[in-house]
């Protein structure tokens, strides 16, 4: 049997939260999902925009409403300088688009990640001032640690407002008015939102203040699109205020009321908007938009959704349809590169002496190896201590001097999947320049219990020379630091890993239960998927049982298809399981117990009930 651990344990009705209870009239299965998610009450599931958080709250957003409304009225030039990820993108088009209509003079700069780096930077600044000539400058998704930025526009003074939602523990910047959720003093009840979600609450309460006053303004509401799309995609934690955004924003997308980037982008992936579904945001449009940040420049995504031509957000949407086809193939050969290395070094008969070793010793790996020698000593003792004990490394970090940076963050979060260990990955800063004294630049991506950037913040107290830059999330986070310095980091990462109790390191599989005969069908499936916003810190339900296998096939070498039977279900269940190992397959299996999730497959017109399995054991053999 699986080893599994139930989000919620009650097995009757009466055990639920006393609210609760009348769900289960329509299903209880529904019931038990929300109350194992932390919901105790109805209203909790609300999704009038009524139900949002005040903007009062946000720590800052007073004046910067104030002087964004001075700059309207003047007609100061404004600057929008975002970032260049998905949430930087929908952030930057929300501003853009709202500003405009309120009559604003504005324009946008986004920062080319290879030329210039992340965040508000003095050379960011400097080429603002060069093309535009701004009076104001308003960081969307970034800023919160430009301390050297925000001085070097206000020594020509330019007013800065900082939008942001990174973490700190540092103190925030001079700027004028500095808004995040996360920022030291600020009492925002939700601490999820991202960086769109900020600036939608900065716009709304902007427009409240310009409509009081009988001047030009908006509906921020109707540009919910962006907003849904960047929460997703940046894997905003959805709370009930999270949710409330996505929910409207995914509505107005499914009645097509969106901007016509979106709608392009979804004929070039070949879904229909009247059948999309929160998670879609994450996986369609997020990794199309983050395409042109990761590849080239984020203002091809941008000028998609700022874009009022159909014809232009068509061609702009294919230039991001082939970036994300250049990104995917870029990031499948620097993920072969990656499982080789860690790989060959967890075949190594002796992970000691090559722990210990230097390059002559490891010469006879292949070229793979070879290349990767400055990453060997974690990536070995990461790999045994995922087979093994918890003893040494409990980390993958890796470099390597032909990795593409835009894909790293790619890399490191299949790494982090696979081995169920926080995981980095390096490339260089600058291709042309991979000496001892160049800067490369890390993307890390963790697991459940380990706040990776409070983690990297402690090797940066502890070394305070290893590190140039760093911020980020509990989940991701980025870095820089020289070349020189990788090995060195690699140590210092794994000490403050040491410290950590063994239980992070062990994978908790939740499930939600087992489901009752009544809920394998098509009208179930369909309304547990409408059911709420399902997705990062609301998680997607996922179910248990055991079956009894009819029939199985092997698909293409590598998905197993099964068709099962259930307890007082009247006819077969399809189940499929994805890049399955198939010779960990038991040909002889009569019983299986399965970890799936609800799915739909549409094939020829025909819709049918199918199970995603997540993962299977075998409990009965013929």
């Amino acid at each position: 049997m699986l080893n599994l651990t139930p989000r919620y344990t009650s097995t009757r009705v009466d055990e639920l939260p006393a609210a609760l209870q009348p769900f289960a009239a329509q299903s209880f299965t529904l019931a038990r999902l929300y109350a194992g998610r932390g919901i105790t009450a109805p209203d909790e599931l609300e999704t009038s925009l009524s139900g949002l958080l005040p903007a009062e709250a946000l720590h800052g957003v007073t004046e910067a409403v104030r002087l964004l409304d001075v700059a309207i009225d003047e007609r100061q030039r404004i600057l929008i300088v975002g970032d260049f990820d998905c949430d930087g993108a929908t952030s930057t088009a929300l501003m853009m688009r709202a500003l405009t209509k309120m009559g604003a003079v504005v324009d946008f700069l986004v920062p080319d990640r290879f030329k210039y780096g992340y965040g508000l930077t003095p050379e960011i600044v400097e080429l603002g001032i060069e093309t535009f000539q701004p009076d104001m400058i308003v960081t969307v998704d970034n800023g919160i640690s430009s301390h050297e930025g925000v001085a070097r526009a206000q020594a020509d003074g330019i007013t800065v407002i900082i939008t942001d939602h990174h973490l700190t523990t540092k103190e925030t910047p001079p700027a004028e008015a500095v808004v995040n959720p996360n920022q030291l003093g600020c009492d925002f009840a939700s601490k999820a939102l991202v960086g769109v979600g900020v600036a939608f609450y900065v716009l709304g309460r902007l427009a409240k203040l310009r409509r009081e006053a009988g001047k030009s303004t908006v509906q921020v509401s109707q540009y919910l699109d962006l907003v849904a799309l960047g929460t997703i995609a940046d894997v905003g934690v959805l709370d009930k205020n999270n949710r409330i955004l996505v929910h409207h924003g995914l509505s107005a997308i499914r009645q097509g009321r969106c901007c016509m980037g979106i709608l392009a982008l979804l004929e070039q992936a070949g879904r229909d908007p009247k059948q999309l579904h929160a998670q879609d945001f994450g996986f369609v449009l997020g990794p199309r938009i983050n395409a042109a940040g990761r590849m080239d420049n984020m203002r091809i995504g941008i000028e998609c959704l700022l874009t009022e031509d159909w014809s232009t957000a068509q061609r702009l949407a294919q230039e991001l349809e082939q970036l994300n086809r250049t990104r995917r193939h870029v990031e499948g050969e620097m993920r072969a590169q990656a499982d080789s290395i860690v790989q060959a070094l967890a075949n190594e008969d002796n992970s000691d002496e090559s722990v210990s070793g230097d390059s002559d010793n490891n010469a006879s790996n292949d070229d793979i190896i070879t290349q990767a020698l400055i990453t060997q000593n974690v990536a070995t003792q990461a790999v045994s201590t995922s087979k093994a004990s918890n003893a040494g490394a409990r980390s993958i970090i890796l470099y390597q001097d032909d990795w593409h940076q835009g894909v790293i963050g790619i890399v490191a979060g299949r790494l982090k999947e696979s081995h169920y260990l926080p995981s980095i990955v390096f490339a260089p800063a600058d291709t042309e320049q991979t000496d001892e004294d160049s800067a490369i630049k890390g993307s890390a991506r963790s697991i459940a219990g380990v706040h990776i950037r409070d983690a990297i913040e402690q090797v940066a107290e502890r070394y305070p020379d290893l590190i140039s830059h760093f911020g980020g999330h509990a989940m991701a986070a980025g870095l820089t630091l020289k070349r020189r310095n990788f090995e060195a980091f690699v140590t210092a990462f794994n000490e403050v890993m040491a410290q950590m109790d063994d239980e992070v390191f062990a994978e908790q599989k939740f499930t939600d239960g087992p489901l009752q005969a009544s809920d394998f069908s098509l009208w179930f499936a369909e309304h547990l998927a409408d059911a709420s916003i399902w997705g990062h810190g609301f998680a997607p339900p996922i179910f248990d049982g055991v079956f009894e296998v009819l029939s199985f096939k092997i698909l293409k070498d590598k998905h197993l298809k099964l068709s099962l039977r259930y307890p007082d279900v009247q006819y077969p269940i399809e189940a499929i399981f994805f890049n399955f190992d198939n010779e960990a397959w038991d040909y002889r299996a009569k019983q299986v117990h399965l970890l799936f999730q609800l799915d739909i497959n549409e094939w020829n017109g025909k819709q049918s009930l199918q199970l995603m399995v997540k993962d299977l054991a075998v409990v009965e053999q013929g």
